[in-house]
């Protein structure tokens, strides 16, 4: 029964069920505690950081640098995240970003100064995202084989180029940017890069058509069909954005390390996903958020931070890492149950 109430004069007033919730008490439930859970997770780890090594943890050049290496990872993650919420997934990002970095590094591109580098890099890693789309979309292959496929090749095409060689960077202003004059108020450059692309991704998914096309598709491919989206054309269009993405990331990790390796990008493409499933995104597609798939990457990014501060073996990282994917699939699924 729906009770009535009287507006004011000069006003009105909405009507509302006796007894519900307000509406914004439904939006916490379902958005904002994921992300408050990510928030306290990583305020854990920073109060652990600050426990176990306060004086080298809570040192502004160490948080300098968790953000920097997680800018990298962190910009892959973003393009993952709209591939995973449109039902599909993409195993070849560190291949793509170890070609796309050992391509934009030799000595031809490298001739061509700050800007051969930089639309190099994005044009071989827009390349790849290209043939993906393609195959995948227009050519129905499965993702899972068309991206297994693309990073056997990519990471071979790296290897041929570099011949198993570092190629170091000579180009003076992609050095110039990885020094710490080149920060702006105490940010580098790199993250400033991934805060761009983050609002940028975030502002596509939530404020924009093709946002909303993603989760249709991945939410009910048949039904987003029947709607009058072309869905063929738009998972060629969220390869090419995977793609994008890594030609950024490539870059970034070119001004990271000043050189172009065929071993850049190993296993990105498990953290990526990673990062994203902890971050609320749905394996299945239909659901994720670009807020909680950085909030993942960072979580994972400090984890790293820590056990390297303790001089704790790798392999208790990748433990550790392996057991709070199983806790977050295992909350999502719980999550989906009650809902």
């Amino acid at each position: 029964m729906t009770q009535h109430v009287s507006p004011p004069r000069g006003g009105t007033e909405k009507t509302a069920p006796v007894g519900q919730p307000p509406v914004w008490r439904g939006m916490l439930a379902r958005a904002d505690v994921r992300t408050l859970s990510l928030l306290g997770v990583l305020a854990a780890l920073i109060v652990i950081g600050g426990i176990t090594k306060p004086d080298e943890f809570l040192d502004t050049r160490n948080l300098q640098l968790v953000l920097t290496q997680g800018s990298v990872i962190g910009v892959v993650t973003v393009g993952m995240t709209f591939v995973i919420i449109s039902g599909g997934i993409d195993l070849s990002v560190g291949a793509i970003v170890a070609l796309a970095s050992v391509w934009a590094t030799t000595v031809a591109t490298q001739e061509y100064g700050f800007a051969g580098i930089f639309f190099t890099a994005v044009l071989v890693g827009v390349g790849c995202g290209l043939v993906n789309g393609l195959l995948i979309a227009y050519g129905g292959m499965v993702p899972f084989i068309a991206t297994l496929a693309m990073l056997a090749s990519a990471r071979g095409l790296a290897l041929q180029i570099t011949d198993g060689k570092t190629q170091i960077v000579t180009v003076d202003g992609i050095l110039d940017l990885g020094e710490r004059d080149s920060y702006v108020l105490g940010v580098p450059p790199l993250v400033m890069v991934f805060a761009v692309v983050t609002i940028i991704g975030w502002l596509i998914l939530n404020r924009t058509t093709f946002g909303r096309r993603s989760v249709a598709v991945g939410g009910n491919a048949e039904a987003a069909r029947l709607a009058g989206i072309d869905v063929r054309r738009q998972r060629l269009y969220l390869y090419l954005l995977s793609g994008l993405c890594c030609g950024i990331a490539a870059f970034l990790l070119i001004i990271l390390s000043g050189s172009g390796q065929n071993t850049n990008g190993n296993l990105y493409e498990l953290d990526a996903i990673a990062a994203a499933i902890i971050g609320g995104t749905l394996l299945s597609g239909g659901r994720g958020t670009i807020v909680g798939s950085v909030l993942g990457v960072l979580i994972f990014t400090t984890i790293t931070n820590i056990f390297a501060l303790n001089n704790l073996q790798s392999d208790v990282q990748q433990i550790a890492k392996g057991a709070i994917i199983v806790a977050a699939v295992l909350v999502q699924r719980r999550t989906a149950s009650t809902t």
